[in-house]
């Protein structure tokens, strides 16, 4: 919907309703649920109130978050040090890794002894990243984080002095033409003094704000890749709980980055997901067709064989590295985990990153408030 339409909605619906937080949170995943619990903690133990909403365009917390991931524990580590006790869903340690390179037939293993140690996985857990969120989420709501699933933030929101004021919800019930339909509903405002982005890789109101406040300049430019994922139930005596196997090579030609996963975690399940990264010159490449042909290969197939595929989904990711990172910060907010780009790439790895990433943002905007600041640029601690 254009600018021009949206603004001839409310000038015909009359203004938006508001809601009035001190911090504001653009997505429902590990970073901004971590920021909002981190949030919380801080006020309880200065016995303060600090309001914190979440917005996740999702239906329910978890939706959108693919399942399957290798996790660090650091984050969760000091945001719960209790979190066994808690039944923070880590359930399956990694206890062997595999790196293969593939022929169109032959898998030839590297030696664990030569591997560098960003594939070394010991002291981590493969899980559900989907159930990790959920838990999350009920910690955060424990805390008293009001969490609104089902609405996507569609509009960021200035103050007269160009600082970000907070965000609007999307219109509801709009015709094809960007009209209002019958059952059209206006979308509603939060303000907060400082909102942060949390809405993974690409966002599109990180995007705007990166743009509006040059947040890109002197970096280098930010690169992506595209993993597509599934989740299988397989025969339980292929189940080999905690093992996680990473390969290069076949089906994907020496000139294209790319690679695969295939992590056993519980209830005889595996997560099995391809990466290729989107400079690949070959127009012809269709990363979801090298995917299914490297599920083929016998080192992989011998694990799928009698199982059965449960779901499946895709999702963009960022590749760049540190030095793609913009700056974090502006006049009233700052952008959290993949909507900056903290993906490790080389250990494959983000939830830890991104949980961070959040816990350092809440600690600046909760000095911010205490301090009566608002819609100021955070601290560049963040």
């Amino acid at each position: 919907m254009t600018e021009n339409t949206t603004a001839s909605l409310l000038e015909q619906y009359g203004p938006r309703d508001a809601m009035e937080y001190d911090v504001v949170i653009v997505g429902g995943g590990p970073a901004g649920l971590a920021a909002a619990i981190k949030l919380k903690q801080l006020a309880a133990a200065k016995g303060t109130e600090i309001s914190v909403v979440v917005l996740e365009k999702g239906g329910e917390l978890g939706a959108h978050t693919l399942s399957g991931a290798v996790m660090d524990p650091r984050a969760i580590n000091e945001l719960f040090p209790d979190w066994k006790e808690k039944g923070a869903p880590l359930n399956t340690p990694v206890k062997e890794d595999r790196f293969l390179f593939l022929t169109e037939s032959k898998a030839h293993k590297t030696p664990n002894w030569a591997l560098p140690q960003c594939f070394h996985n010991e002291g981590n857990y493969v899980i559900s990243l989907g159930n990790v969120v959920r838990w999350l989420g009920q910690q955060a709501e424990s805390l008293g984080v009001e969490i609104f699933p089902g609405f996507a933030a569609a509009e960021v929101l200035y103050n007269d002095d160009g600082s970000v004021k907070g965000v609007a919800t999307g219109n509801m019930g709009v015709n094809r033409e960007g009209e209002a339909g019958p059952n059209f509903q206006i979308g509603m405002e939060l303000h907060g003094k400082y909102t942060f982005f949390a809405e993974g890789a690409r966002g599109h109101l990180g995007k705007q704000v990166m743009a509006k406040y040059n947040l890109n300049e002197g970096r280098d430019p930010q690169t992506y890749g595209i993993g597509i994922k599934e989740l299988w139930e397989i025969d339980p005596k292929m189940h080999q709980p905690g093992l996680v196997i990473h390969t290069a090579g076949w089906p994907l030609d020496a000139s294209t980055y790319g690679g695969s996963f295939l992590y056993h975690f519980e209830n005889n399940q595996v997560m099995i997901g391809y990466v290729v990264g989107l400079a690949y010159e070959n127009p012809y490449l269709s990363p979801y067709e090298e995917f299914q042909r490297y599920k083929t290969h016998p080192e992989i197939r011998k694990f799928l064989e009698g199982g059965k595929r449960i779901s499946y989904g895709a999702r963009a990711i960022t590749a760049g590295g540190l030095q793609s990172l913009p700056k974090l910060v502006f006049p009233g907010g700052a952008l959290l985990g993949c909507d900056a780009g903290f993906l490790n790439t080389s250990r494959i790895k983000g939830s830890h990153t991104a949980m961070k990433s959040g816990m350092l943002a809440a600690e600046a905007a909760f000095e911010a408030l205490t301090a009566n600041r608002q819609h100021d640029e955070l601290s560049r601690s963040v």
